[in-house]
């Protein structure tokens, strides 16, 4: 994998990261201040980049009344971070040692995160008390994992799925937070490189929820039920380039995926299974995020482009977004609690992730 499609990868990521050592100026150590968006973007009006060196993957939590806090995994550094957003700058809290090439993070609760480590092919589970982290249990899933996804939750048991950096094996844990011991899991084979596997409302033909994921290695999006997430996976599309990415619009019409070269995008009707293409820039995407079903986010090298479009995803109007990096997550939020959601853009590649502070789309 690692030495056609692999090299894919890594190419855009390594020249960049050349490039922004090389440009880089003297920042804030770890909180960045909101300023103004300078470029012809015309879109947001401030934002903030702050220090989270290689961010291959985290999540936000925004509880109600409260500051929104963010764990992420620095992937060269091997550290978990917790971090909060507080007026106006993001915060460092605390942050721990993980194995080499941790990948990503989420949230089980507001008071338990899960990280996966390549390195071991370990979940790491931390419980954060008082704005502190400390390590409780490691799990061991048998293959490096690249991303973590919560499934499920009973009381004290919480279902993980985790899906790899490279080769076909997922893994369902299902994690006892009182007896660790008790934990089981399961494997299963999906497909070549299954990368940020997502939940979806729902799957073609009106068959309920399930759990969707690009693979990179074998150029298609699966897909599984949630009334039996065990289920041989369904094909809902097949590319001739990479899929990077692939997400739901909010309603769940709409699967829409990133294409990492070819100069279009796509996006597959969750109603009746119609793969639509979309004209995109020739350097390709990396990253999605679907504010409405027909307004949409494209992460790539150093920009995020938005794009409105039609019923049959002809694109009526494009804008552009500066990043800080090689954008390869983004995530909607009310970071700044002021009522309008916000994108959180981590950076694979370079020194910052940045939170661009809506309202996103001005008519």
């Amino acid at each position: 994998m690692k030495s056609l499609s692999g090299f894919s990868r890594w190419l855009p990521s390594v020249a960049l990261g050349l490039l922004l050592t090389a440009c880089a100026a003297t920042t804030d150590q770890r909180a960045g201040a909101a300023r103004p968006d300078t470029g012809k973007d015309n879109v947001a009006p401030t934002r903030i980049s702050f220090q989270l060196p290689q961010a291959w993957g985290g999540a936000v939590q925004c509880l109600d009344g409260k500051n929104c806090f963010l764990i992420a995994v620095e992937h060269e550094l091997s550290k978990l971070v917790l971090m909060e957003f507080d007026n106006g700058k993001a915060v460092v809290r605390d942050q721990q040692p993980l194995g080499y090439h941790p990948d990503s993070a989420i949230w089980l609760t507001p008071d338990i995160v899960a990280a996966a480590v390549e390195t071991g092919g370990t979940l790491d589970f931390f419980a954060v008390n008082n704005n502190q982290l400390k390590i409780t249990d490691r799990r061991g899933v048998g293959f490096a994992p690249r991303d973590v996804l919560l499934v499920a939750n009973d009381g004290d048991r919480y279902t993980l799925l985790a899906t790899p950096y490279s080769g076909k094996n997922v893994a369902w844990l299902t994690w006892d937070r009182q007896n660790p011991e008790q934990s089981q899991l399961k494997s299963a084979f999906w497909c070549e490189a299954p990368w940020h596997p997502v939940h979806v409302k729902q799957l073609p033909q009106n068959r309920g929820a399930g759990i969707a994921v690009a693979c990179l290695d074998d150029k298609k999006v699966i897909a599984v039920p949630a009334s039996n997430w065990q289920a041989t996976p369904e094909v809902l599309a097949t590319f001739d380039v990479i899929p990077r990415q692939a997400k739901p619009s909010p309603s769940g019409r709409w699967l829409y995926v990133a294409l990492e070269t070819g100069g279009k995008n796509a996006r597959i009707d969750m109603h009746t299974g119609e793969l639509q293409f979309i004209q995109g820039d020739p350097r390709g995407a990396s990253s999605v995020l679907a504010l409405t079903d027909d307004l949409v986010i494209w992460g790539d090298s150093q920009r995020l482009t938005l794009q409105k479009l039609d019923a049959q995803g002809q694109v009526l109007d494009t804008r552009e977004i500066k990043t800080s990096g090689y954008s390869t997550e983004l995530q909607l939020h009310d970071i700044n609690r002021d009522g309008v959601q916000d994108i959180l853009v981590l950076n694979s590649t370079g020194e910052t992730a940045d939170v661009i502070f809506g309202p996103i789309w001005k008519d």
